[in-house]
């Protein structure tokens, strides 16, 4: 005679109230750690990114007047996007964004290719005594941008620097800061600057390719190059697009070298830059609405193109992974 097992017992109503109490009460701790994570964050996102913008949104609708020609009183009146226009259809702020574009358009490809390059030299073992040669690499950007840009300077000026005094002396005549080179002259300085600062981020992602892939490359026949272009950089390609959006955002800010350089070159006017131009208005011509207009409208100019460059790497990554 055989038995049969009796049903397995459903849970009763009072056992599943502590199991979902203990639950919630995880979900509720996991929220407030998030919280306090996520605190000092957004604290300093809303006091140094969302005050100071709506301050700028705010002032770029209204503007300083004097009635009765001028003798007036002045006062504060609001002029709705009265400002944006004046900026839009001032030829000096679109030729210095069109400069700025030049600027991106030579600067962001020598950065992003220079820094991929050096890092990857120091992770292919070639270079001896690589953190030696890391640390010679990043120290340019310890320098202050102010201090980097006066020395350049120094080596940029005819009588005073040594480059164009030996340059002459073998009958090779350049002016730095001439009308077709004193951009490029900028783009060295940014470079010097900044290049040794991408590479160790390029560095580091290296470090975390794993070493089997790379030994398989070697085992299949890839060279040194061929492993360097089609194995490790599309393996770091988050990084790159990374540093590639980092130097957008900081080109299109361009700023201390122009203004310091415009002390000794007459090509680069007070408005040279989108930054430039802002500064001369709020700070030369007293136009503080007209500034406020400028700076939000670099705002979303940079915005725009951080976004594109993201959308535009996300659907290269989709069909490269179809």
């Amino acid at each position: 005679m055989t038995t049969t097992a009796p049903p397995a017992r459903a849970p009763r109503a009072a056992e599943a109230v502590p199991d979902h109490r203990a639950r919630t009460r995880a979900r509720r701790g996991e929220h407030l750690a998030c919280g306090v994570l996520m605190t000092p964050f957004l604290i300093l996102l809303v006091a140094v990114f969302l005050i100071p913008v709506g301050t700028a949104v705010w002032l770029s609708f209204f503007s300083d007047d004097q009635p009765g020609l001028g003798f007036g009183p002045e006062r504060t009146v609001f002029v709705g996007l009265r400002s944006y226009t004046a900026v839009l259809t001032d030829p000096t702020f679109l030729g210095s964004l069109g400069l700025v574009a030049l600027y991106c358009l030579i600067y962001i490809p020598l950065m992003v290719a220079g820094a991929l390059g050096l890092a990857l030299l120091l992770d292919s073992g070639v270079v001896r005594l690589r953190a030696w040669a890391q640390l010679g690499l990043f120290l340019p950007h310890a320098v202050p941008g102010i201090i980097a840009a006066l020395i350049w300077l120094y080596l940029y000026t005819p009588g005073l620097s040594p480059v164009v005094d030996v340059l002459s002396k073998g009958d090779i005549h350049i002016d730095f800061l001439g009308v077709n080179t004193v951009l490029p002259s900028i783009v060295n300085i940014a470079l010097w600057s900044n290049l040794g600062y991408n590479m160790v981020i390029f560095y580091a992602a290296l470090q975390a390719v794993p070493r089997e892939v790379i030994e398989a490359a070697v085992v299949d026949g890839a060279g040194p190059v061929r492993t360097a272009l089609q194995v490790k950089a599309p393996l770091v390609r988050s990084s790159i697009v990374m540093v590639a959006m980092f130097t957008l955002i900081w080109a299109m800010q361009l700023f201390t070298e122009p203004m310091l350089l415009s002390q000794s070159s007459p090509m680069i006017n007070s408005r040279f830059s989108p930054s430039m131009y802002i500064y001369d208005a709020a700070f030369t011509r007293n136009n503080y609405g007209l500034a406020a207009a400028a700076s939000v409208i670099l705002l979303l100019c940079t915005v725009a193109l951080s976004y594109g460059v993201t959308r535009w790497t996300n659907r290269s990554q989709k069909e490269a992974a179809r």
